[in-house]
């Protein structure tokens, strides 16, 4: 058992042979179940072009849920700052925390979220990638609307989404919560967090470094059946480590007939390793092996299985076996 708290990113994949309402039906579901689970945040991620992913907006999905559950924290993992003017965001999310007050949270992160460049530069309205100073001044610009411009009553908790030490380091210049990416970029985990800690700088959003690790996780009656739902992600995994983004999300039947290379394969049992899949003592050891490596304050679980029964019966396993109750939140200072 662990003692942090738990919570959800939800990447709202898209099954094959299933159209993005049935997806937008099953995050429903999600929402639902995790409010009642006990869950502390459930977070929607930002995602364009991609047949494995739906195009939800997360201050859309956010709004819905809210509406929807009465105490998990709602909120985005993130919303991308170079695809919206940074008034924008501080407005919508401003507004979503005025109409559901301590449940709203703003995580921002850097990516284009496509793999697609002309989609990229759409949303961008032609510009190209943002740079280092650019994403810091529209992290800056978000944080002084939200007090500037937003006098709508209670702020959203805002979080910097990183998957590497240059993300580290902004959110501790920023003196902002960090969000690490565990699940994308395990290989830069520590160095990043040690960063952070070190180089934090106490603000009015946050008095002390507080940091939130996003791990894969699929939780199953034995460690076979976990890695049987977990068999289209390593599909879709393998092409995105290649920059393909084009890749439909499989059946597990399809994903069990799936050959990998050599190469790929060895790939995906380092990954495996560094994430939690497997029964639930497995997946209770390897949660709070990763609690114990990193000191981190509070996980993320992504689960992207195919069928939403077998989501939420991961959810309730990692529940019942790894989660204690919820610990009250250490409050950002304001």
């Amino acid at each position: 058992m662990i003692t942090v708290p738990l919570s959800a990113l939800e990447v709202a994949m898209v099954q094959t042979g299933t159209a993005a309402a049935d997806t937008l039906r099953d995050t429903t579901e999600v929402a639902r179940r995790l409010d009642d689970l006990g869950y502390l945040r459930l977070w929607y991620a930002e995602h364009h072009h991609s047949p494995a992913i739906g195009a939800f907006p997360p201050v859309v999905l956010t709004a819905h849920a809210a509406a929807l559950t009465t105490s998990v924290r709602l909120g985005s993992g993130g919303v991308l700052a170079p695809n919206h003017a940074p008034i924008m965001l501080a407005e919508q999310f401003g507004t979503l925390a005025a109409l559901h007050p301590d449940r709203i949270d703003l995580g921002i992160g850097r990516g284009p979220g496509t793999f697609d460049d002309a989609t990229a530069r759409a949303l961008r309205r032609g510009a190209g990638p943002t740079t280092d100073d650019e994403y810091r001044d529209d992290v800056s610009s978000t944080l002084r609307f939200l007090v500037d411009e937003v006098a709508l009553g209670p702020l959203p908790e805002p979080w910097l989404l990183s998957s590497s030490p240059a993300g580290a380091a902004l959110a501790a210049e920023l003196g902002l919560p960090i969000a690490f990416a565990h699940h994308i970029r395990p290989d830069n985990t520590l160095a990043s967090l040690s960063h952070y800690r070190e180089h934090f700088s106490p603000s009015p959003w946050c008095a002390s470094p507080r940091v939130l690790i996003c791990v894969e996780t699929v939780c199953a009656e034995t460690d076979e059946e976990a890695a049987r739902l977990g068999g289209p992600m390593d599909i879709v995994k393998v092409g995105l480590l290649k920059g393909q983004g084009g890749i439909p999300f499989p059946t597990p039947e399809e994903a069990a007939a799936h050959s990998f290379t050599a190469d790929e394969a060895r790939t995906l049992t380092r990954f495996r390793a560094q994430q939690a899949q497997g029964s639930p003592e497995t997946v209770a050891k390897r949660l709070t092996d990763l609690v114990d490596l990193t000191g981190a304050d509070e996980l993320m679980l992504v689960t992207p299985v195919y069928a939403l029964a077998d989501r939420l019966r991961s959810y309730e396993l990692v529940k019942r076996h790894v989660m204690t109750p919820t610990p009250t939140p250490t409050p950002t200072a304001r």
